[in-house]
């Protein structure tokens, strides 16, 4: 009987899992990174959905693998959440998704998992990790700060016209392909590609100055593409800078956002002779899934605000969601596509206009990630101290 009631709870952790890579797939992160590219008619709703998919699918893959552990290992000390705990954690976050999708309350998916795997580890009674609960809290508090602030600085540098605005956007070409250089990624054995290039130089150099040199070389290449394509027809040219920034932010999406559906399963999954490869691929494949089935219609309506932004205010706000996204992958720290975008669009608005920002608006969404954190960690606890006194 008990074997019996294990399958179920597994089979009812596996479906909340799956709501969640679904719903993750269909809302921010399959949505939003070629939205703008779509407003400024760079790319059509269709394929803007199917790329957001693989590229999803192959984020998820390649730079999945540590916010998977974060949510799945290291937020709770003791022994794993298990079966029932993953069950009722990852039920607690998919309800909460849900109603907030169905309500229309922009629930942060992040702030709704982790704070149901801590709240539903606690009353099982593991312990507290206090320094990774510190390092999540300062990453989600800097978040809106650091992405407002670089948008605003951006945008305000895209205002110029003329050779000054091209030589601008090259510039962000190559800070652009420098943050990619420093990208972690699983096929490389978790090296950054800077990293790996080091590995392959025979010749025994200073490391910071083989770094610094390699830098720098990786952001010429990429002032020199995009200098090239914006001088042909500069229109066309800040368009495709967009929707390869589409590519790379739904890539980082991928490789954020999966953990958060799968993170709890991987404790019982792993323990069970599933491999972590497996779980990731099965997390991008519902992500996928979701990008393909709901993203195409967010997408659309998306790129009517995107359109109002225009080109230049799309880039100076998908820059920093790119870099905020690397910097959480590479530390391992579970983030919220929601927070970091919508940072990112009012750090924009308001070098155009201030009063296009609505204040209000704002205070409403913090305080909807504020509460859907707390009532997780509260419901969470609360349903494992009944289950385990049972």
């Amino acid at each position: 009987m008990t074997a019996i009631i294990e399958v179920m709870g597994l089979f009812v952790a596996v479906l909340a899992s799956g709501f969640m890579a679904w719903a993750i797939g269909a809302g921010s992160s399959g949505s939003t990174p070629f939205a703008p590219a779509v407003g400024a008619r760079a790319i059509s709703v269709l394929r803007a959905g199917l790329l957001v998919g693989i590229f999803g699918l192959l984020g998820a893959v390649l730079q999945g693998g540590r916010i998977t552990s974060t949510i799945g290992r290291d937020l709770i000390g003791g022994a794993p959440l298990g079966v029932e705990g993953a069950t009722i954690a990852l039920t607690i976050a998919a309800v909460l998704v849900a109603v907030g999708v169905f309500a229309g309350y922009p629930i942060a998916t992040a702030f709704t998992v982790t704070g149901a795997v801590v709240g539903v580890g606690l009353g099982l009674g593991g312990t507290p990790q206090l320094p990774v609960y510190l390092l999540i809290a300062a990453v989600w508090l800097a978040t809106p700060f650091v992405g407002a602030g670089a948008a605003f600085l951006i945008a305000r540098l895209l205002r110029r016209s003329g050779r000054t605005e091209q030589r601008t956007v090259a510039g962000l070409g190559g800070v652009v392909m420098m943050i990619i250089a420093h990208a972690r990624f699983g096929a490389t054995g978790d090296l950054s590609v800077i990293g790996y290039l080091q590995g392959l130089n025979p010749v025994r150099t200073d490391p910071l100055l083989e770094l610094l040199v390699l830098t720098l070389v990786i952001g010429m290449v990429g002032v020199v593409f995009v200098n090239q394509t914006v001088r042909r027809d500069p229109e066309q040219g800040e368009r495709l800078f967009l929707l390869l920034l589409g590519i790379l932010v739904a890539f980082s999406a991928g490789g954020s956002q999966v953990g958060l559906a799968i993170g709890p399963l991987v404790p019982v999954m792993t323990d069970g002779g599933i491999s972590f490869s497996i779980l990731l691929v099965g997390g991008g494949l519902g992500l996928l899934i979701g990008s393909w089935t709901g993203a195409p219609r967010l997408i659309k309506a998306l790129a009517r605000d995107y359109s109002s932004l225009g080109p230049r205010r799309s880039i100076a706000a998908m820059i920093p969601a790119f870099a905020i996204a690397q910097l959480a992958v590479g530390i391992g720290v579970p983030v919220s596509f929601n927070e970091i975008i919508v940072s990112a669009i009012i750090g924009s608005g308001l070098a155009v206009d201030r009063t296009a920002v609505s204040r209000r608006k704002i205070l409403r969404t913090g305080l909807a990630w504020v509460a859907s954190l707390l009532l997780a960690i509260i419901v969470g606890y609360g349903l494992a101290v009944v289950f385990s006194s049972l």
